[in-house]
């Protein structure tokens, strides 16, 4: 390093010299990350509270992850080269300003409406801070620490992947200066602040040398194929599948088409698409669009039923089920590591980590079986680190294999698809899983309260209830759990609930001496009938992502054999976050 490197101020690049101030804004790009990472795990522990106090339907907690991830997917696309145009720092700054401002407005919003928009203007704005990292990392450190710049990632996910749902769950228990689940928000302003600040005088300054136009319609196209599934997927159970709700996901298809002819004409026109059109000739990278799209619609699908479940379902603390799921994060940050050990086995790793992965989800449905409604964190704990173990070997070797057959002039544009596949998946993992669970919740209410009926009526008949109470009071129960189960308003007492408190008060009043054992008996089944419920209906969920790893399975021999070489990955690595 020369003297004129030395004496540069911060965030001034000398040209032909190593940049002086890398490892700090080393440090700033971390922090992006964490800012990231975090609000794409927190909010999942974090959902049931927020509804039970903002109120709103079982979509509000879809939307929550969703619309983050959604609105991550659609600005991914274009975040990197905006970056490209008017410089990284720059668009870094703004992602990282905008993402705290949207950090403060969910951490005030007022109505599940608001909320869900303050998590689309984070998406966006996280969206156009994470890809400017990794520009940068490329511009300020030479091929021999490159690699050392992002291996620091992979200790920060696995960290982030542990300590984020306890740190919800903490906030949210801890209900620090009254703030409850807003917490989990507002103390993203002080990191936010603080990189937007390092940024200013550690970043680099410069753009891309070989910048490319905006495809401004390309975006559009994509950004409205991509809503027009989601939307409805979401939507569509509560709203009782509405003609319009297949229309829409029948006229993405048609969208999506038209973004695929307007890429290929505005390539042979010689301007810049969005994405490469050749690259839909490769057959590993389209294979490995397909296997990122199922796993990782299986990976946060499963990871947001599982938490409800915790919670709605077992009664679990915030605290407690994000301690729940600390032996999951454990076994991903060990099948990141024994990734590295085996990555000779090439795609073979990603083939086996899939078999684990449905090995432990197995494992999960056989653990709720045998432990019922009484299951107990201990008990998961084996079936949820085999789980982790096989998503870890999985992941680790996924972005690599599938670039491994791209040419170096389509690698930034194919990375960027593949980071915005990634996030698409996780807003339809939200929005596909989501609507399975719920939709499956009232039906199974009901059944385990038929099931519960005649131990409840035998209670009843000891504390001298006459026959045709006992079945009105049954009849009463099962449409309460059911009703209850598919509310939209959690606020709200359904009538149904109210007609069978008011058997239950004229059954009491006729037998007062027995009128404690009446009431603890209908408490009791009840809230045995909503256990199981949930219980049943998280089996067939987890029997749902068994079958999305199967396809994965399949699919995954479309990929390459090995990934690519390190000389390859230390100039190329992208990063991808979970």
């Amino acid at each position: 390093m020369d003297q004129s490197s030395a004496t540069a101020p911060p965030g001034s690049a000398v040209p032909g010299t190593l940049y002086r101030w890398r490892w700090a804004a080393l440090l700033v790009i971390l922090l992006g990350e964490i800012m990231d990472l975090l609000d794409s795990l927190i909010t999942t522990i974090a959902s049931p509270t927020i509804r039970a106090e903002l109120g709103g339907s079982a979509s509000t907690i879809q939307w929550l992850a969703a619309g983050y991830t959604l609105a991550m997917a659609i600005g991914l696309i274009t975040g990197g080269r905006l970056g490209d145009l008017y410089g990284r720092k720059r668009m870094f700054l703004l992602g990282a300003a905008g993402f705290t401002a949207g950090s403060l407005l969910c951490g005030v919003a007022g109505s599940p409406g608001m909320l869900i928009g303050a998590r689309v203007v984070q998406g966006l704005f996280g969206a156009l801070m994470l890809p400017q990292g990794i520009g940068m990392i490329k511009q300020m450190f030479p091929p021999k620490e490159m690699g050392a710049a992002f291996g620091l990632f992979g200790p920060l996910m696995g960290l982030s992947s542990v300590g984020g749902p306890v740190l919800a769950g903490w906030l949210v228990d801890a209900d620090l200066f009254g703030t409850g689940w807003r917490m989990i928000f507002l103390i993203n302003l002080p990191v936010g602040v603080a990189a937007v600040v390092a940024g200013m005088f550690f970043l680099p300054a410069g753009r891309s040398e070989q910048t490319s136009r905006l495809d401004l319609a390309g975006a559009l196209l994509a950004s409205v194929g991509a809503a027009l599934i989601v939307y409805p997927l979401v939507q569509g159970r509560e709203l009782g599948w509405p003609a319009w709700t297949f229309a829409m996901m029948a006229a993405s298809v048609v969208v999506f088409g038209v973004f695929a002819w307007y890429q290929r004409r505005k390539q042979r026109a010689g301007g810049d698409p969005l994405i490469v059109p050749s690259l839909f000739a490769k057959r590993g990278f389209t294979g490995g669009l397909i296997v990122g799209l199922v796993f990782f619609s299986g990976m946060t699908g499963f990871a947001l039923a599982f938490t409800l479940y915790l919670q709605m379902g077992l009664g679990y603390s915030a605290m407690k089920a994000g301690l729940s799921q600390i032996p999951w994060s454990v076994g991903m940050i060990v099948g990141f590591g024994a990734a590295q050990a085996v990555q000779r086995f090439g795609r073979h790793v990603i083939h086996g980590g899939t078999v684990i992965m449905a090995g432990g989800v197995v494992g999960i449905v056989t653990t709720l079986q045998l432990g019922g409604i009484g299951v107990t964190p201990w008990q998961l704990t084996p079936a949820l680190v085999v789980t982790g173990l096989g998503m870890g070997l999985l992941m680790a070797p996924f972005f690599d294999t599938v670039l491994a057959g791209v040419e170096p002039a389509e690698t930034g544009s194919a990375g960027g698809t593949l980071t915005a596949i990634q996030q698409l998946g996780s807003a339809l993992g939200a929005a596909v899983l989501g609507t399975i669970f719920f939709g499956l919740l009232g039906g199974h209410v009901a059944a385990a309260a038929d099931d519960g009926a005649g131990a409840l009526k035998s209670r009843l008949a000891a504390a001298s209830v006459p026959a045709p109470v006992q079945d009105e009071i049954a009849a009463g129960l099962r449409a309460c759990g059911h009703d209850r189960a598919t509310a939209k308003d959690p606020g709200a007492v359904p009538a149904s609930c109210k007609r069978l408190e008011g058997a239950v008060r004229q059954a009491a009043a006729a037998q007062p001496q027995a009128a404690p054992a009446i009431q603890q008996a209908v408490g009791t089944a009840g809230e045995h009938a909503a256990k199981a419920g949930f219980s049943d209906a998280m089996k067939i969920t987890l029997w749902v992502v068994v079958g999305m790893l199967g396809l994965t399975f399949v699919v995954t021999f479309l990929l390459p054999m090995h990934p690519r070489t390190e000389e390859e990955a230390a100039a190329e690595a992208v990063p991808a976050a979970v």
